[in-house]
């Protein structure tokens, strides 16, 4: 399998060069040369397997001949050894609702799915090829901590996240900046997440920056993260559907970056039987907009109870444009410019009308959010994270479906939302206890490029020296 910048201005790479480049070369990001053509035999055959024997069937026909099958098993069999759950994402019924929990990581969320492998998988490269590797990400909340847990003490990676200050759980703030491992290197940015995005675009674009300090991606714009969270919906629609090919479930997938949706949609494209894929957000509600008008549209950023979607400009809607454009990096191109010159783009009725068949959508407020947690919580006695609660809420208009969703965090870690919900404090898993107590090591930095720049050039620098 080779890999091709949405913008068409990379060489074709294969997988371990697509994982270590992240971003493209030419701003673009990295989608496959084709998507794989599942049969309902195959299907049929990987709804018996555990989660970590269908990760690397999964993986395999993305991975290619860039890893060796056994060294691939090995990296799955590790990366999910440190999950507390048996069956990694296991499926819960509560209050009538079938509830996919992604938080039995060592993070307590959805990303620890893909960053526990992502970073094996730049362990595992950077020993077979040599050099180091410097990752640079920003985080709404999640990614960050699932990362650095990924790569802490890794030898030859440091990692630098940066964070919106005070837009983000205190919970998902010491989760960050209570690693003190000298690798890792914790930026809080005076700006909104879009803002601390931005920076990371602008500092991979300065292909001399990237190509000096050897930069890589953690955030999804690396398109392992997409591939590695493609790998839930299939697990989830085995339990369900005993390997029936003509058992369709939908999924309501709380989002802001738009790549667990679009992880969706690519299960879907290689023949999971995905009937309806929600998007489910929160106030910043670009994407459910989009889905409604076929116009895309940035916004002011809205701090919300669920800060994890607290997002306009979603980096993994590039991806799908390129699908929704018919595969034309010239036409995503244009459409790009456009946005940059006008703040907004827009697709034609035909592409509208293919985007409406892709995606449900619902912007849920903070009001709906409280009110999800608490009718949960009141007939089943089940706690939801907010982020979970919009995707609930989300999912009640799918009044005849069978609708999975995607429970996102432990709802400990966004603990004052849900006692503002119930009025009680959902108790934390081992990985969260003791977190503020904890010493704590964070660099504040404006929200400027070259600030963020000129202090990893200072800190790499006195690595090297």
């Amino acid at each position: 399998m080779r890999y091709l910048s949405t913008r068409g201005g990379v060489e074709p790479v294969d997988f371990a060069d697509a994982v270590m480049m992240g971003l493209g070369t030419d701003g673009g990001l990295l989608v496959p040369e084709r998507i794989p053509s599942l049969s309902a035999d195959t299907l049929k055959a990987w709804s018996q397997l555990s989660f970590q024997e269908l990760a690397v069937e999964v993986l395999s026909p993305f991975v290619g001949d860039s890893i060796p099958h056994a060294d691939l098993v090995d990296l799955v069999e590790r990366s999910y050894a440190t999950f507390l759950h048996p069956e990694v994402t296991p499926l819960a019924e509560h209050g009538g609702r079938q509830w996919l929990e992604l938080f039995h990581g060592p993070t307590a969320a959805f990303k620890d799915v893909a960053l526990q492998l992502l970073g094996n998988l730049f362990e595992y490269l950077i020993a077979r090829e040599g050099g180091v590797l410097r990752i640079l990400g920003a985080t709404s909340g999640d990614t960050g901590s699932a990362a650095i847990y990924g790569v802490r003490g890794k030898a030859g990676i440091d990692i630098f996240i940066l964070h919106p200050k005070g837009r983000v759980s205190p919970i998902q703030e010491r989760q960050m900046t209570t690693v003190l491992d000298a690798n890792v290197h914790n930026i809080a940015v005076l700006g909104t997440f879009d803002d601390a995005q931005r920076i990371v675009k602008t500092l991979f674009n300065d292909l001399p920056f990237k190509q000096r300090y050897r930069l890589g991606a953690v955030n999804s714009i690396n398109l392992a993260r997409i591939l590695a969270q493609t790998i839930y919906y299939f697990y989830a629609w085995g339990r369900i559907s005993g390997g029936d090919p003509e058992h369709r479930i939908s999924f309501s997938v709380p989002t802001g970056n738009f790549g667990d949706v679009f992880a969706g949609w690519l299960a879907k494209r290689m023949g999971l039987p995905i009937d309806r894929l929600i998007i489910a957000t929160n106030r910043n509600d670009i994407l459910s907009r989009f889905v409604a008008s076929g116009v895309y549209q940035a916004g002011e950023v809205f701090q919300t109870l669920s800060p994890a979607m607290d997002i306009q400009l979603a980096s993994n809607f590039e991806r799908y444009l390129y699908y929704l454009l018919d595969e034309d990096p010239a036409a995503v191109r244009a459409l790009l410019a456009e946005l940059e010159q006008t703040g907004q783009l827009q697709v034609d009725g035909e592409r509208q009308r293919r985007v409406a068949e892709d995606f449900d959508a619902r912007a849920v407020s903070d009001a709906e959010t409280l009110a999800e947690i608490r009718r949960v919580y009141e007939i089943s006695g089940y706690i939801l994270c907010p982020h979970t609660a919009v995707g609930a809420r989300a999912a009640a208009d799918q009044a005849e479906a069978e609708v999975v969703v995607l429970a996102t965090a432990h709802p400990a870690k966004f603990d004052a939302a849900v006692v503002e919900a119930i009025g009680i404090e959902p108790a934390p898993p081992r990985a969260l206890q003791g977190l503020l107590e904890r010493e704590t090591r964070c660099a504040e930095l404006p929200a400027d490029a070259d600030a963020v720049s000129a202090f990893m050039r200072e800190t790499l620098d006195a690595v090297e020296a």
